[in-house]
């Protein structure tokens, strides 16, 4: 299970080795970058079979493609310099392929590093240089590999310190360290913290899979004694009612940990220092530890030098070995990337609104960790209770994250002067913080707050996406949605960062492509479907939440709008990027999911579940109002079919591809015959969402499908432009209209700032993006679920789409779809084949359109234009530019095809 990633090694670039007879020269245009295993940079623990390879190929040159590759793989950095792969030397491939290249050596071993690099022929079959060398080392790959236990405290603890002392010989080569601490776990090493990962490892339904995190700990050991220390907090894992605030209870038992060091000499021997009953153990000085009611800390109880060498532990007790939560540790290739900080929140404005209690904005709703120092007396206490939202009076308003029950920091001073805290488990979406200083005299001197900031924590997933325009609305709708987008990324995706803090499925795909345009989430998402097979039931439901932790009732259980990401998260990333090993992996669940909502079908209509759900009716917001929830639920029971038929086609299965062709197509049948209005042109009640579902799931007849498209215009201009759909519905919404060509209508419904929607809650004062349209302070002010325009703003605005014909951007669409007062766009969008750039710009009657195509693939162009003989490309007339080949003449656009690099077109 991955870890963490070694971001930088210093390797020099190897040479081309020698050529075959008959081979050509050096290709100087064309180079293999950007090297990944598994879709990360250097990754430590890798665990699947086989790891699978990716790079990409930069050209200076337009047209570029690869011909062939060869891929080498050794044991060693020195070995691969030399232009061997003792472990695999691929050969000659001849392919265009650069991504998903399944190893194919000798077998790996656990936590093996292994070298490679990889060299290209291009389409001229000159051969490049090689790569720079990159790595990947291996993690646990069965259970058998683990030669260490699960200990615990003999008696429970709040949270919990562990450590062991052990001895490291001169001439270390290499160390590294597999660990999983549960809950939540902070390792460290002779005193220093271990990376930069926090709230590790990642959440998981702990009885069928564990997580555990890899590192490379060479540079943190010594010859001699050394020291190494687990801190052990509650998390997902161990969930109390307390009097505090918390969503649910539950719990998969003590905490507990499991560590295995493994310490590589230059002389060939190993040792490996595991868990077990000789390690010691001790209470925490975090006294309260609860991933929804906050976290306590007493700097008094603090051992001072406790995961140091020499540290007197007689008192400790001794670990008790104990049995594993259950779940699996090994081969599961499935773990996200880790959290991390990302920046820091200062404080813009204070304000005392009673004697030793201020109020802090930091200026923005944001997923943070605090950053406290403090000085004062010994036993002094500093309370910080956050908050989204402020009464009029200045006081905390907290209706949008509790019900009642309280949340917060608490840091109890040892009075050493100066201290500083950062807390350990437990972040929180917040804007503003309240903070009581409390003397520990009764008349005390209270403590002083000599700083407070907010560490902003994300997954370390690289941002993917740019986006800007010419309209600062639509600007600053992006920045808000990207602020409520990056509060939720953590190793689950999350609906908000702190009432619930659960993974809600049907954002998962509802939002899939806006999440995608704008961060690299192949490895959430991976997560993200482990989490969903570890919660599937025995007769086929998806629970609407994954990992599955409170057991919920009704639609908020059994909803398909939202048990459906099950099918269509692998789909999407098929979608974006060429992947079918989810489709693959998966295929059989989802499989028995669909046959789950066949159970509970009649007569092809399925009628349960939550529907269109915070849609905008005439009562307070939640289960779907205007839509009839039998056709949301029915929809996707065909949409989720219809992908097992494609899926079942790219897996060679025809007859199972023939059999839910058939399937979908009564299905069809069944939901047109139910709730098609032939006279009316339209759907059910006619609600934006009920006639925008059909047409992109194609459940549309094509007869129909005008009438159907001028029927939600209708309806959003009766309702004086405004948006009635709801969380299921708006996205459908979106590509209804855009793939219909009524971009102007997306533009009129969300470049305004009167009637709810993103405008409007901007208008309202929020700084991320709210759960209801209307920025209801009873609801979540920092919830990404509405945010589904950023598929709209990359997509049909700045015009980067997929080409469904060549999934992974191996063929892009250039399709923008200038709109409103919009007179110029950028976007940038980072695919698995390379960056992908577009700016366009309306100026007097010229349309410009800049492009970046990245090497290895093809565009297909949507230039606006009706007479071709008036565009140029560079200043040459299109018809005469060589490699650029004019396919066809559409109603208001010329049609191009293009190959990789830069271009700048001009049309009237």
């Amino acid at each position: 299970m991955k870890h963490n990633f070694i971001w930088a090694l210093t390797f020099f670039l190897g040479f081309a080795g020698p050529l075959a007879a008959g081979q050509s020269k050096v290709s100087p245009v064309i180079m293999p970058m950007e090297l990944r295993c598994d879709y990360a940079v250097n990754p430590l623990g890798v665990d699947s079979s086989p790891p699978r390879l990716f790079w990409q190929l930069s050209s200076s040159e337009r047209g570029q493609l690869q011909a062939a590759y060869q891929i080498l793989v050794a044991s060693t950095a020195e070995i691969l310099a030399k232009e061997k792969g003792d472990l695999w030397d691929s050969g000659r491939v001849k392919s265009d392929e650069t991504i998903h290249i399944a190893y194919a050596g000798k077998s790996l071993k656990s936590s093996q590093q292994v070298f490679w690099k990889v060299r290209v022929w291009d389409k001229s079959k000159k051969v490049s240089a090689w790569s720079e060398p990159a790595t990947w080392t291996m993690g646990i790959l069965s259970e058998a590999d683990w030669r260490a236990k699960w200990i615990a405290s003999p008696t429970n603890c709040e949270t919990l310190l562990l450590r062991h002392e052990f001895m490291v010989k001169h001439g270390l080569r290499r160390a590294l360290v597999h660990v999983c601490g549960l809950g939540q776990f902070e390792l460290t090493l002779n005193g220093s913290k271990v990376g930069e990962d926090l709230i590790a490892p990642g959440w998981s339904k702990y009885n069928q899979t564990c997580l555990y995190d890899t590192h490379d700990i060479t540079s943190q050991l010594q010859p001699g004694q050394n020291a190494v220390g687990l801190f052990l907090g509650n998390g997902m894992y161990n969930v109390k009612e307390t009097g505090r605030y918390t969503k649910f209870a539950n719990s998969f038992g003590p905490l507990k940990a499991i560590a295995q060091l493994r310490l590589e000499y230059a002389d060939g021997t190993t040792d490996i220092i595991g868990t077990d009953e000789h390690w010691r153990v001790a209470p925490g000085p975090i006294t309260f530890s609860s991933i929804y009611g906050g976290e306590d800390f007493d700097a008094r109880l603090n051992p001072d030098g406790w995961d140091k060498p020499g540290f007197d532990a007689a008192a400790w007790s001794a670990a008790q070995v104990v049995e594993g939560p259950g779940g699996k540790l090994a081969g599961l290739s499935c773990a996200a990337p880790p959290l991390r900080a990302f920046e820091i929140l200062q404080p813009v404005k204070t304000n005392s609104i009673r004697t030793n209690t201020t109020i802090y904005d930091l200026g923005q709703n944001a997923a943070i960790m605090l950053r406290l120092q403090i000085s004062g007396n010994r036993g002094d206490v500093v309370r910080i209770t956050p908050s989204e939202l402020l009464k009029k009076d200045g006081s905390l308003d907290q209706r949008s994250t509790m019900d009642g029950r309280p949340i917060y920091w608490q840091y109890t001073l040892a009075g050493d002067g100066v201290e500083n805290w950062v807390p350990k488990f437990f972040y929180q979406g917040c804007r503003y913080l309240q903070v009581e200083c409390i003397p520990a005299e009764r008349d005390g001197k209270p403590p002083t707050v000599e700083s407070l900031e907010g560490d902003v924590i994300r997954t370390a997933s690289a941002a993917a996406g740019e986006f800007e325009c010419s309209n600062d609305l639509f600007n600053r709708i992006h920045t808000l949605i990207r602020w409520a987008q990056r509060a939720n990324l953590v190793s689950v995706i999350t609906d908000c960062p702190h009432r619930e803090r659960l993974g809600w499925l049907e954002q998962y795909h509802l939002n899939g492509p806006s999440l995608r345009y704008e961060f690299d989430l192949a490895q959430l998402f991976t997560k993200g479907m482990n989490d969903m097979a570890d919660s599937q039931l025995a007769d086929g439901l998806v629970p609407d939440i994954a990992p599955e932790y409170p057991v919920f009732g009704w639609g908020f259980r059994d909803s398909p709008e939202w048990g459906s990401a099950f099918v269509i998260v692998p789909w999407q990333q098929y979608e974006f990027t060429g992947d079918t090993e989810l489709l693959r992996r998966y295929y059989d669940g989802m499989k028995k999911y669909v046959a789950y909502l066949g159970t509970k079908s009649k007569n092809q209509i399925v009628s349960h579940g939550l529907g269109d759900w915070y849609d905008i009716g005439p009562k307070p917001p939640g289960p779907s109002q205007l839509t009839p929830t039998a056709l949301t639920a029915t929809a996707f029971y065909f949409y989720d079919t219809w992908i097992l038929a494609q899926t079942a086609a790219l897996l060679g299965k025809k007859d199972e591809a023939e059999k839910f062709t058939t399937q979908a197509n009564d299905i069809r049948a069944a939901f047109n015959k139910k709730f098609l209005n032939a006279t009316k042109g339209s759907y059910a009640t006619g609600s934006q969402t009920a006639n925008a579902i059909p047409l992109v799931m194609n459940l549309c007849e094509p007869t129909n499908r005008a009438c159907v498209l001028n029927a939600i215009v209708a309806d959003v201009r009766a309702h004086g432009n405004a948006i009635t759909a709801g969380d299921v519905g708006y996205r459908y919404l979106l590509r209804a209209l855009a793939e219909g060509g009524r971009s102007d209508v997306i533009f009129d419904m969300n470049n305004q700032s009167e009637k709810p929607g993103y405008g409007y809650q901007l208008k309202k004062g929020a700084t991320s993006l709210t759960e209801a349209w209307d920025a209801n302070p009873s609801s979540s002010q920092n919830h990404f679920m509405l945010g589904q325009i950023m598929e709209w703003f990359y997509g049909d605005l700045g015009g980067i789409a997929i080409d469904p014909a060549n999934p992974g951007f191996k063929n892009i669409l250039i399709h923008p779809q200038p709109t409103g007062d919009v007179t110029w766009a950028k976007c940038a969008y980072n695919s698995i084949h390379g960056r992908i750039a577009v700016e366009w710009k309306k100026a007097d009657s010229k349309f410009s359109l800049k492009l970046e195509i990245p090497a290895g693939t093809t565009a297909t162009v949507y230039l606006p234009t009706t007479d071709i003989n008036t565009a140029t490309e560079g200043g040459r007339a299109i018809r005469k530019v060589s490699d650029i080949k004019i396919l066809r003449q559409e109603a208001s656009c010329t049609v191009l095809e293009i190959g990789s690099g830069n271009y700048e077109f001009v049309s009237e």
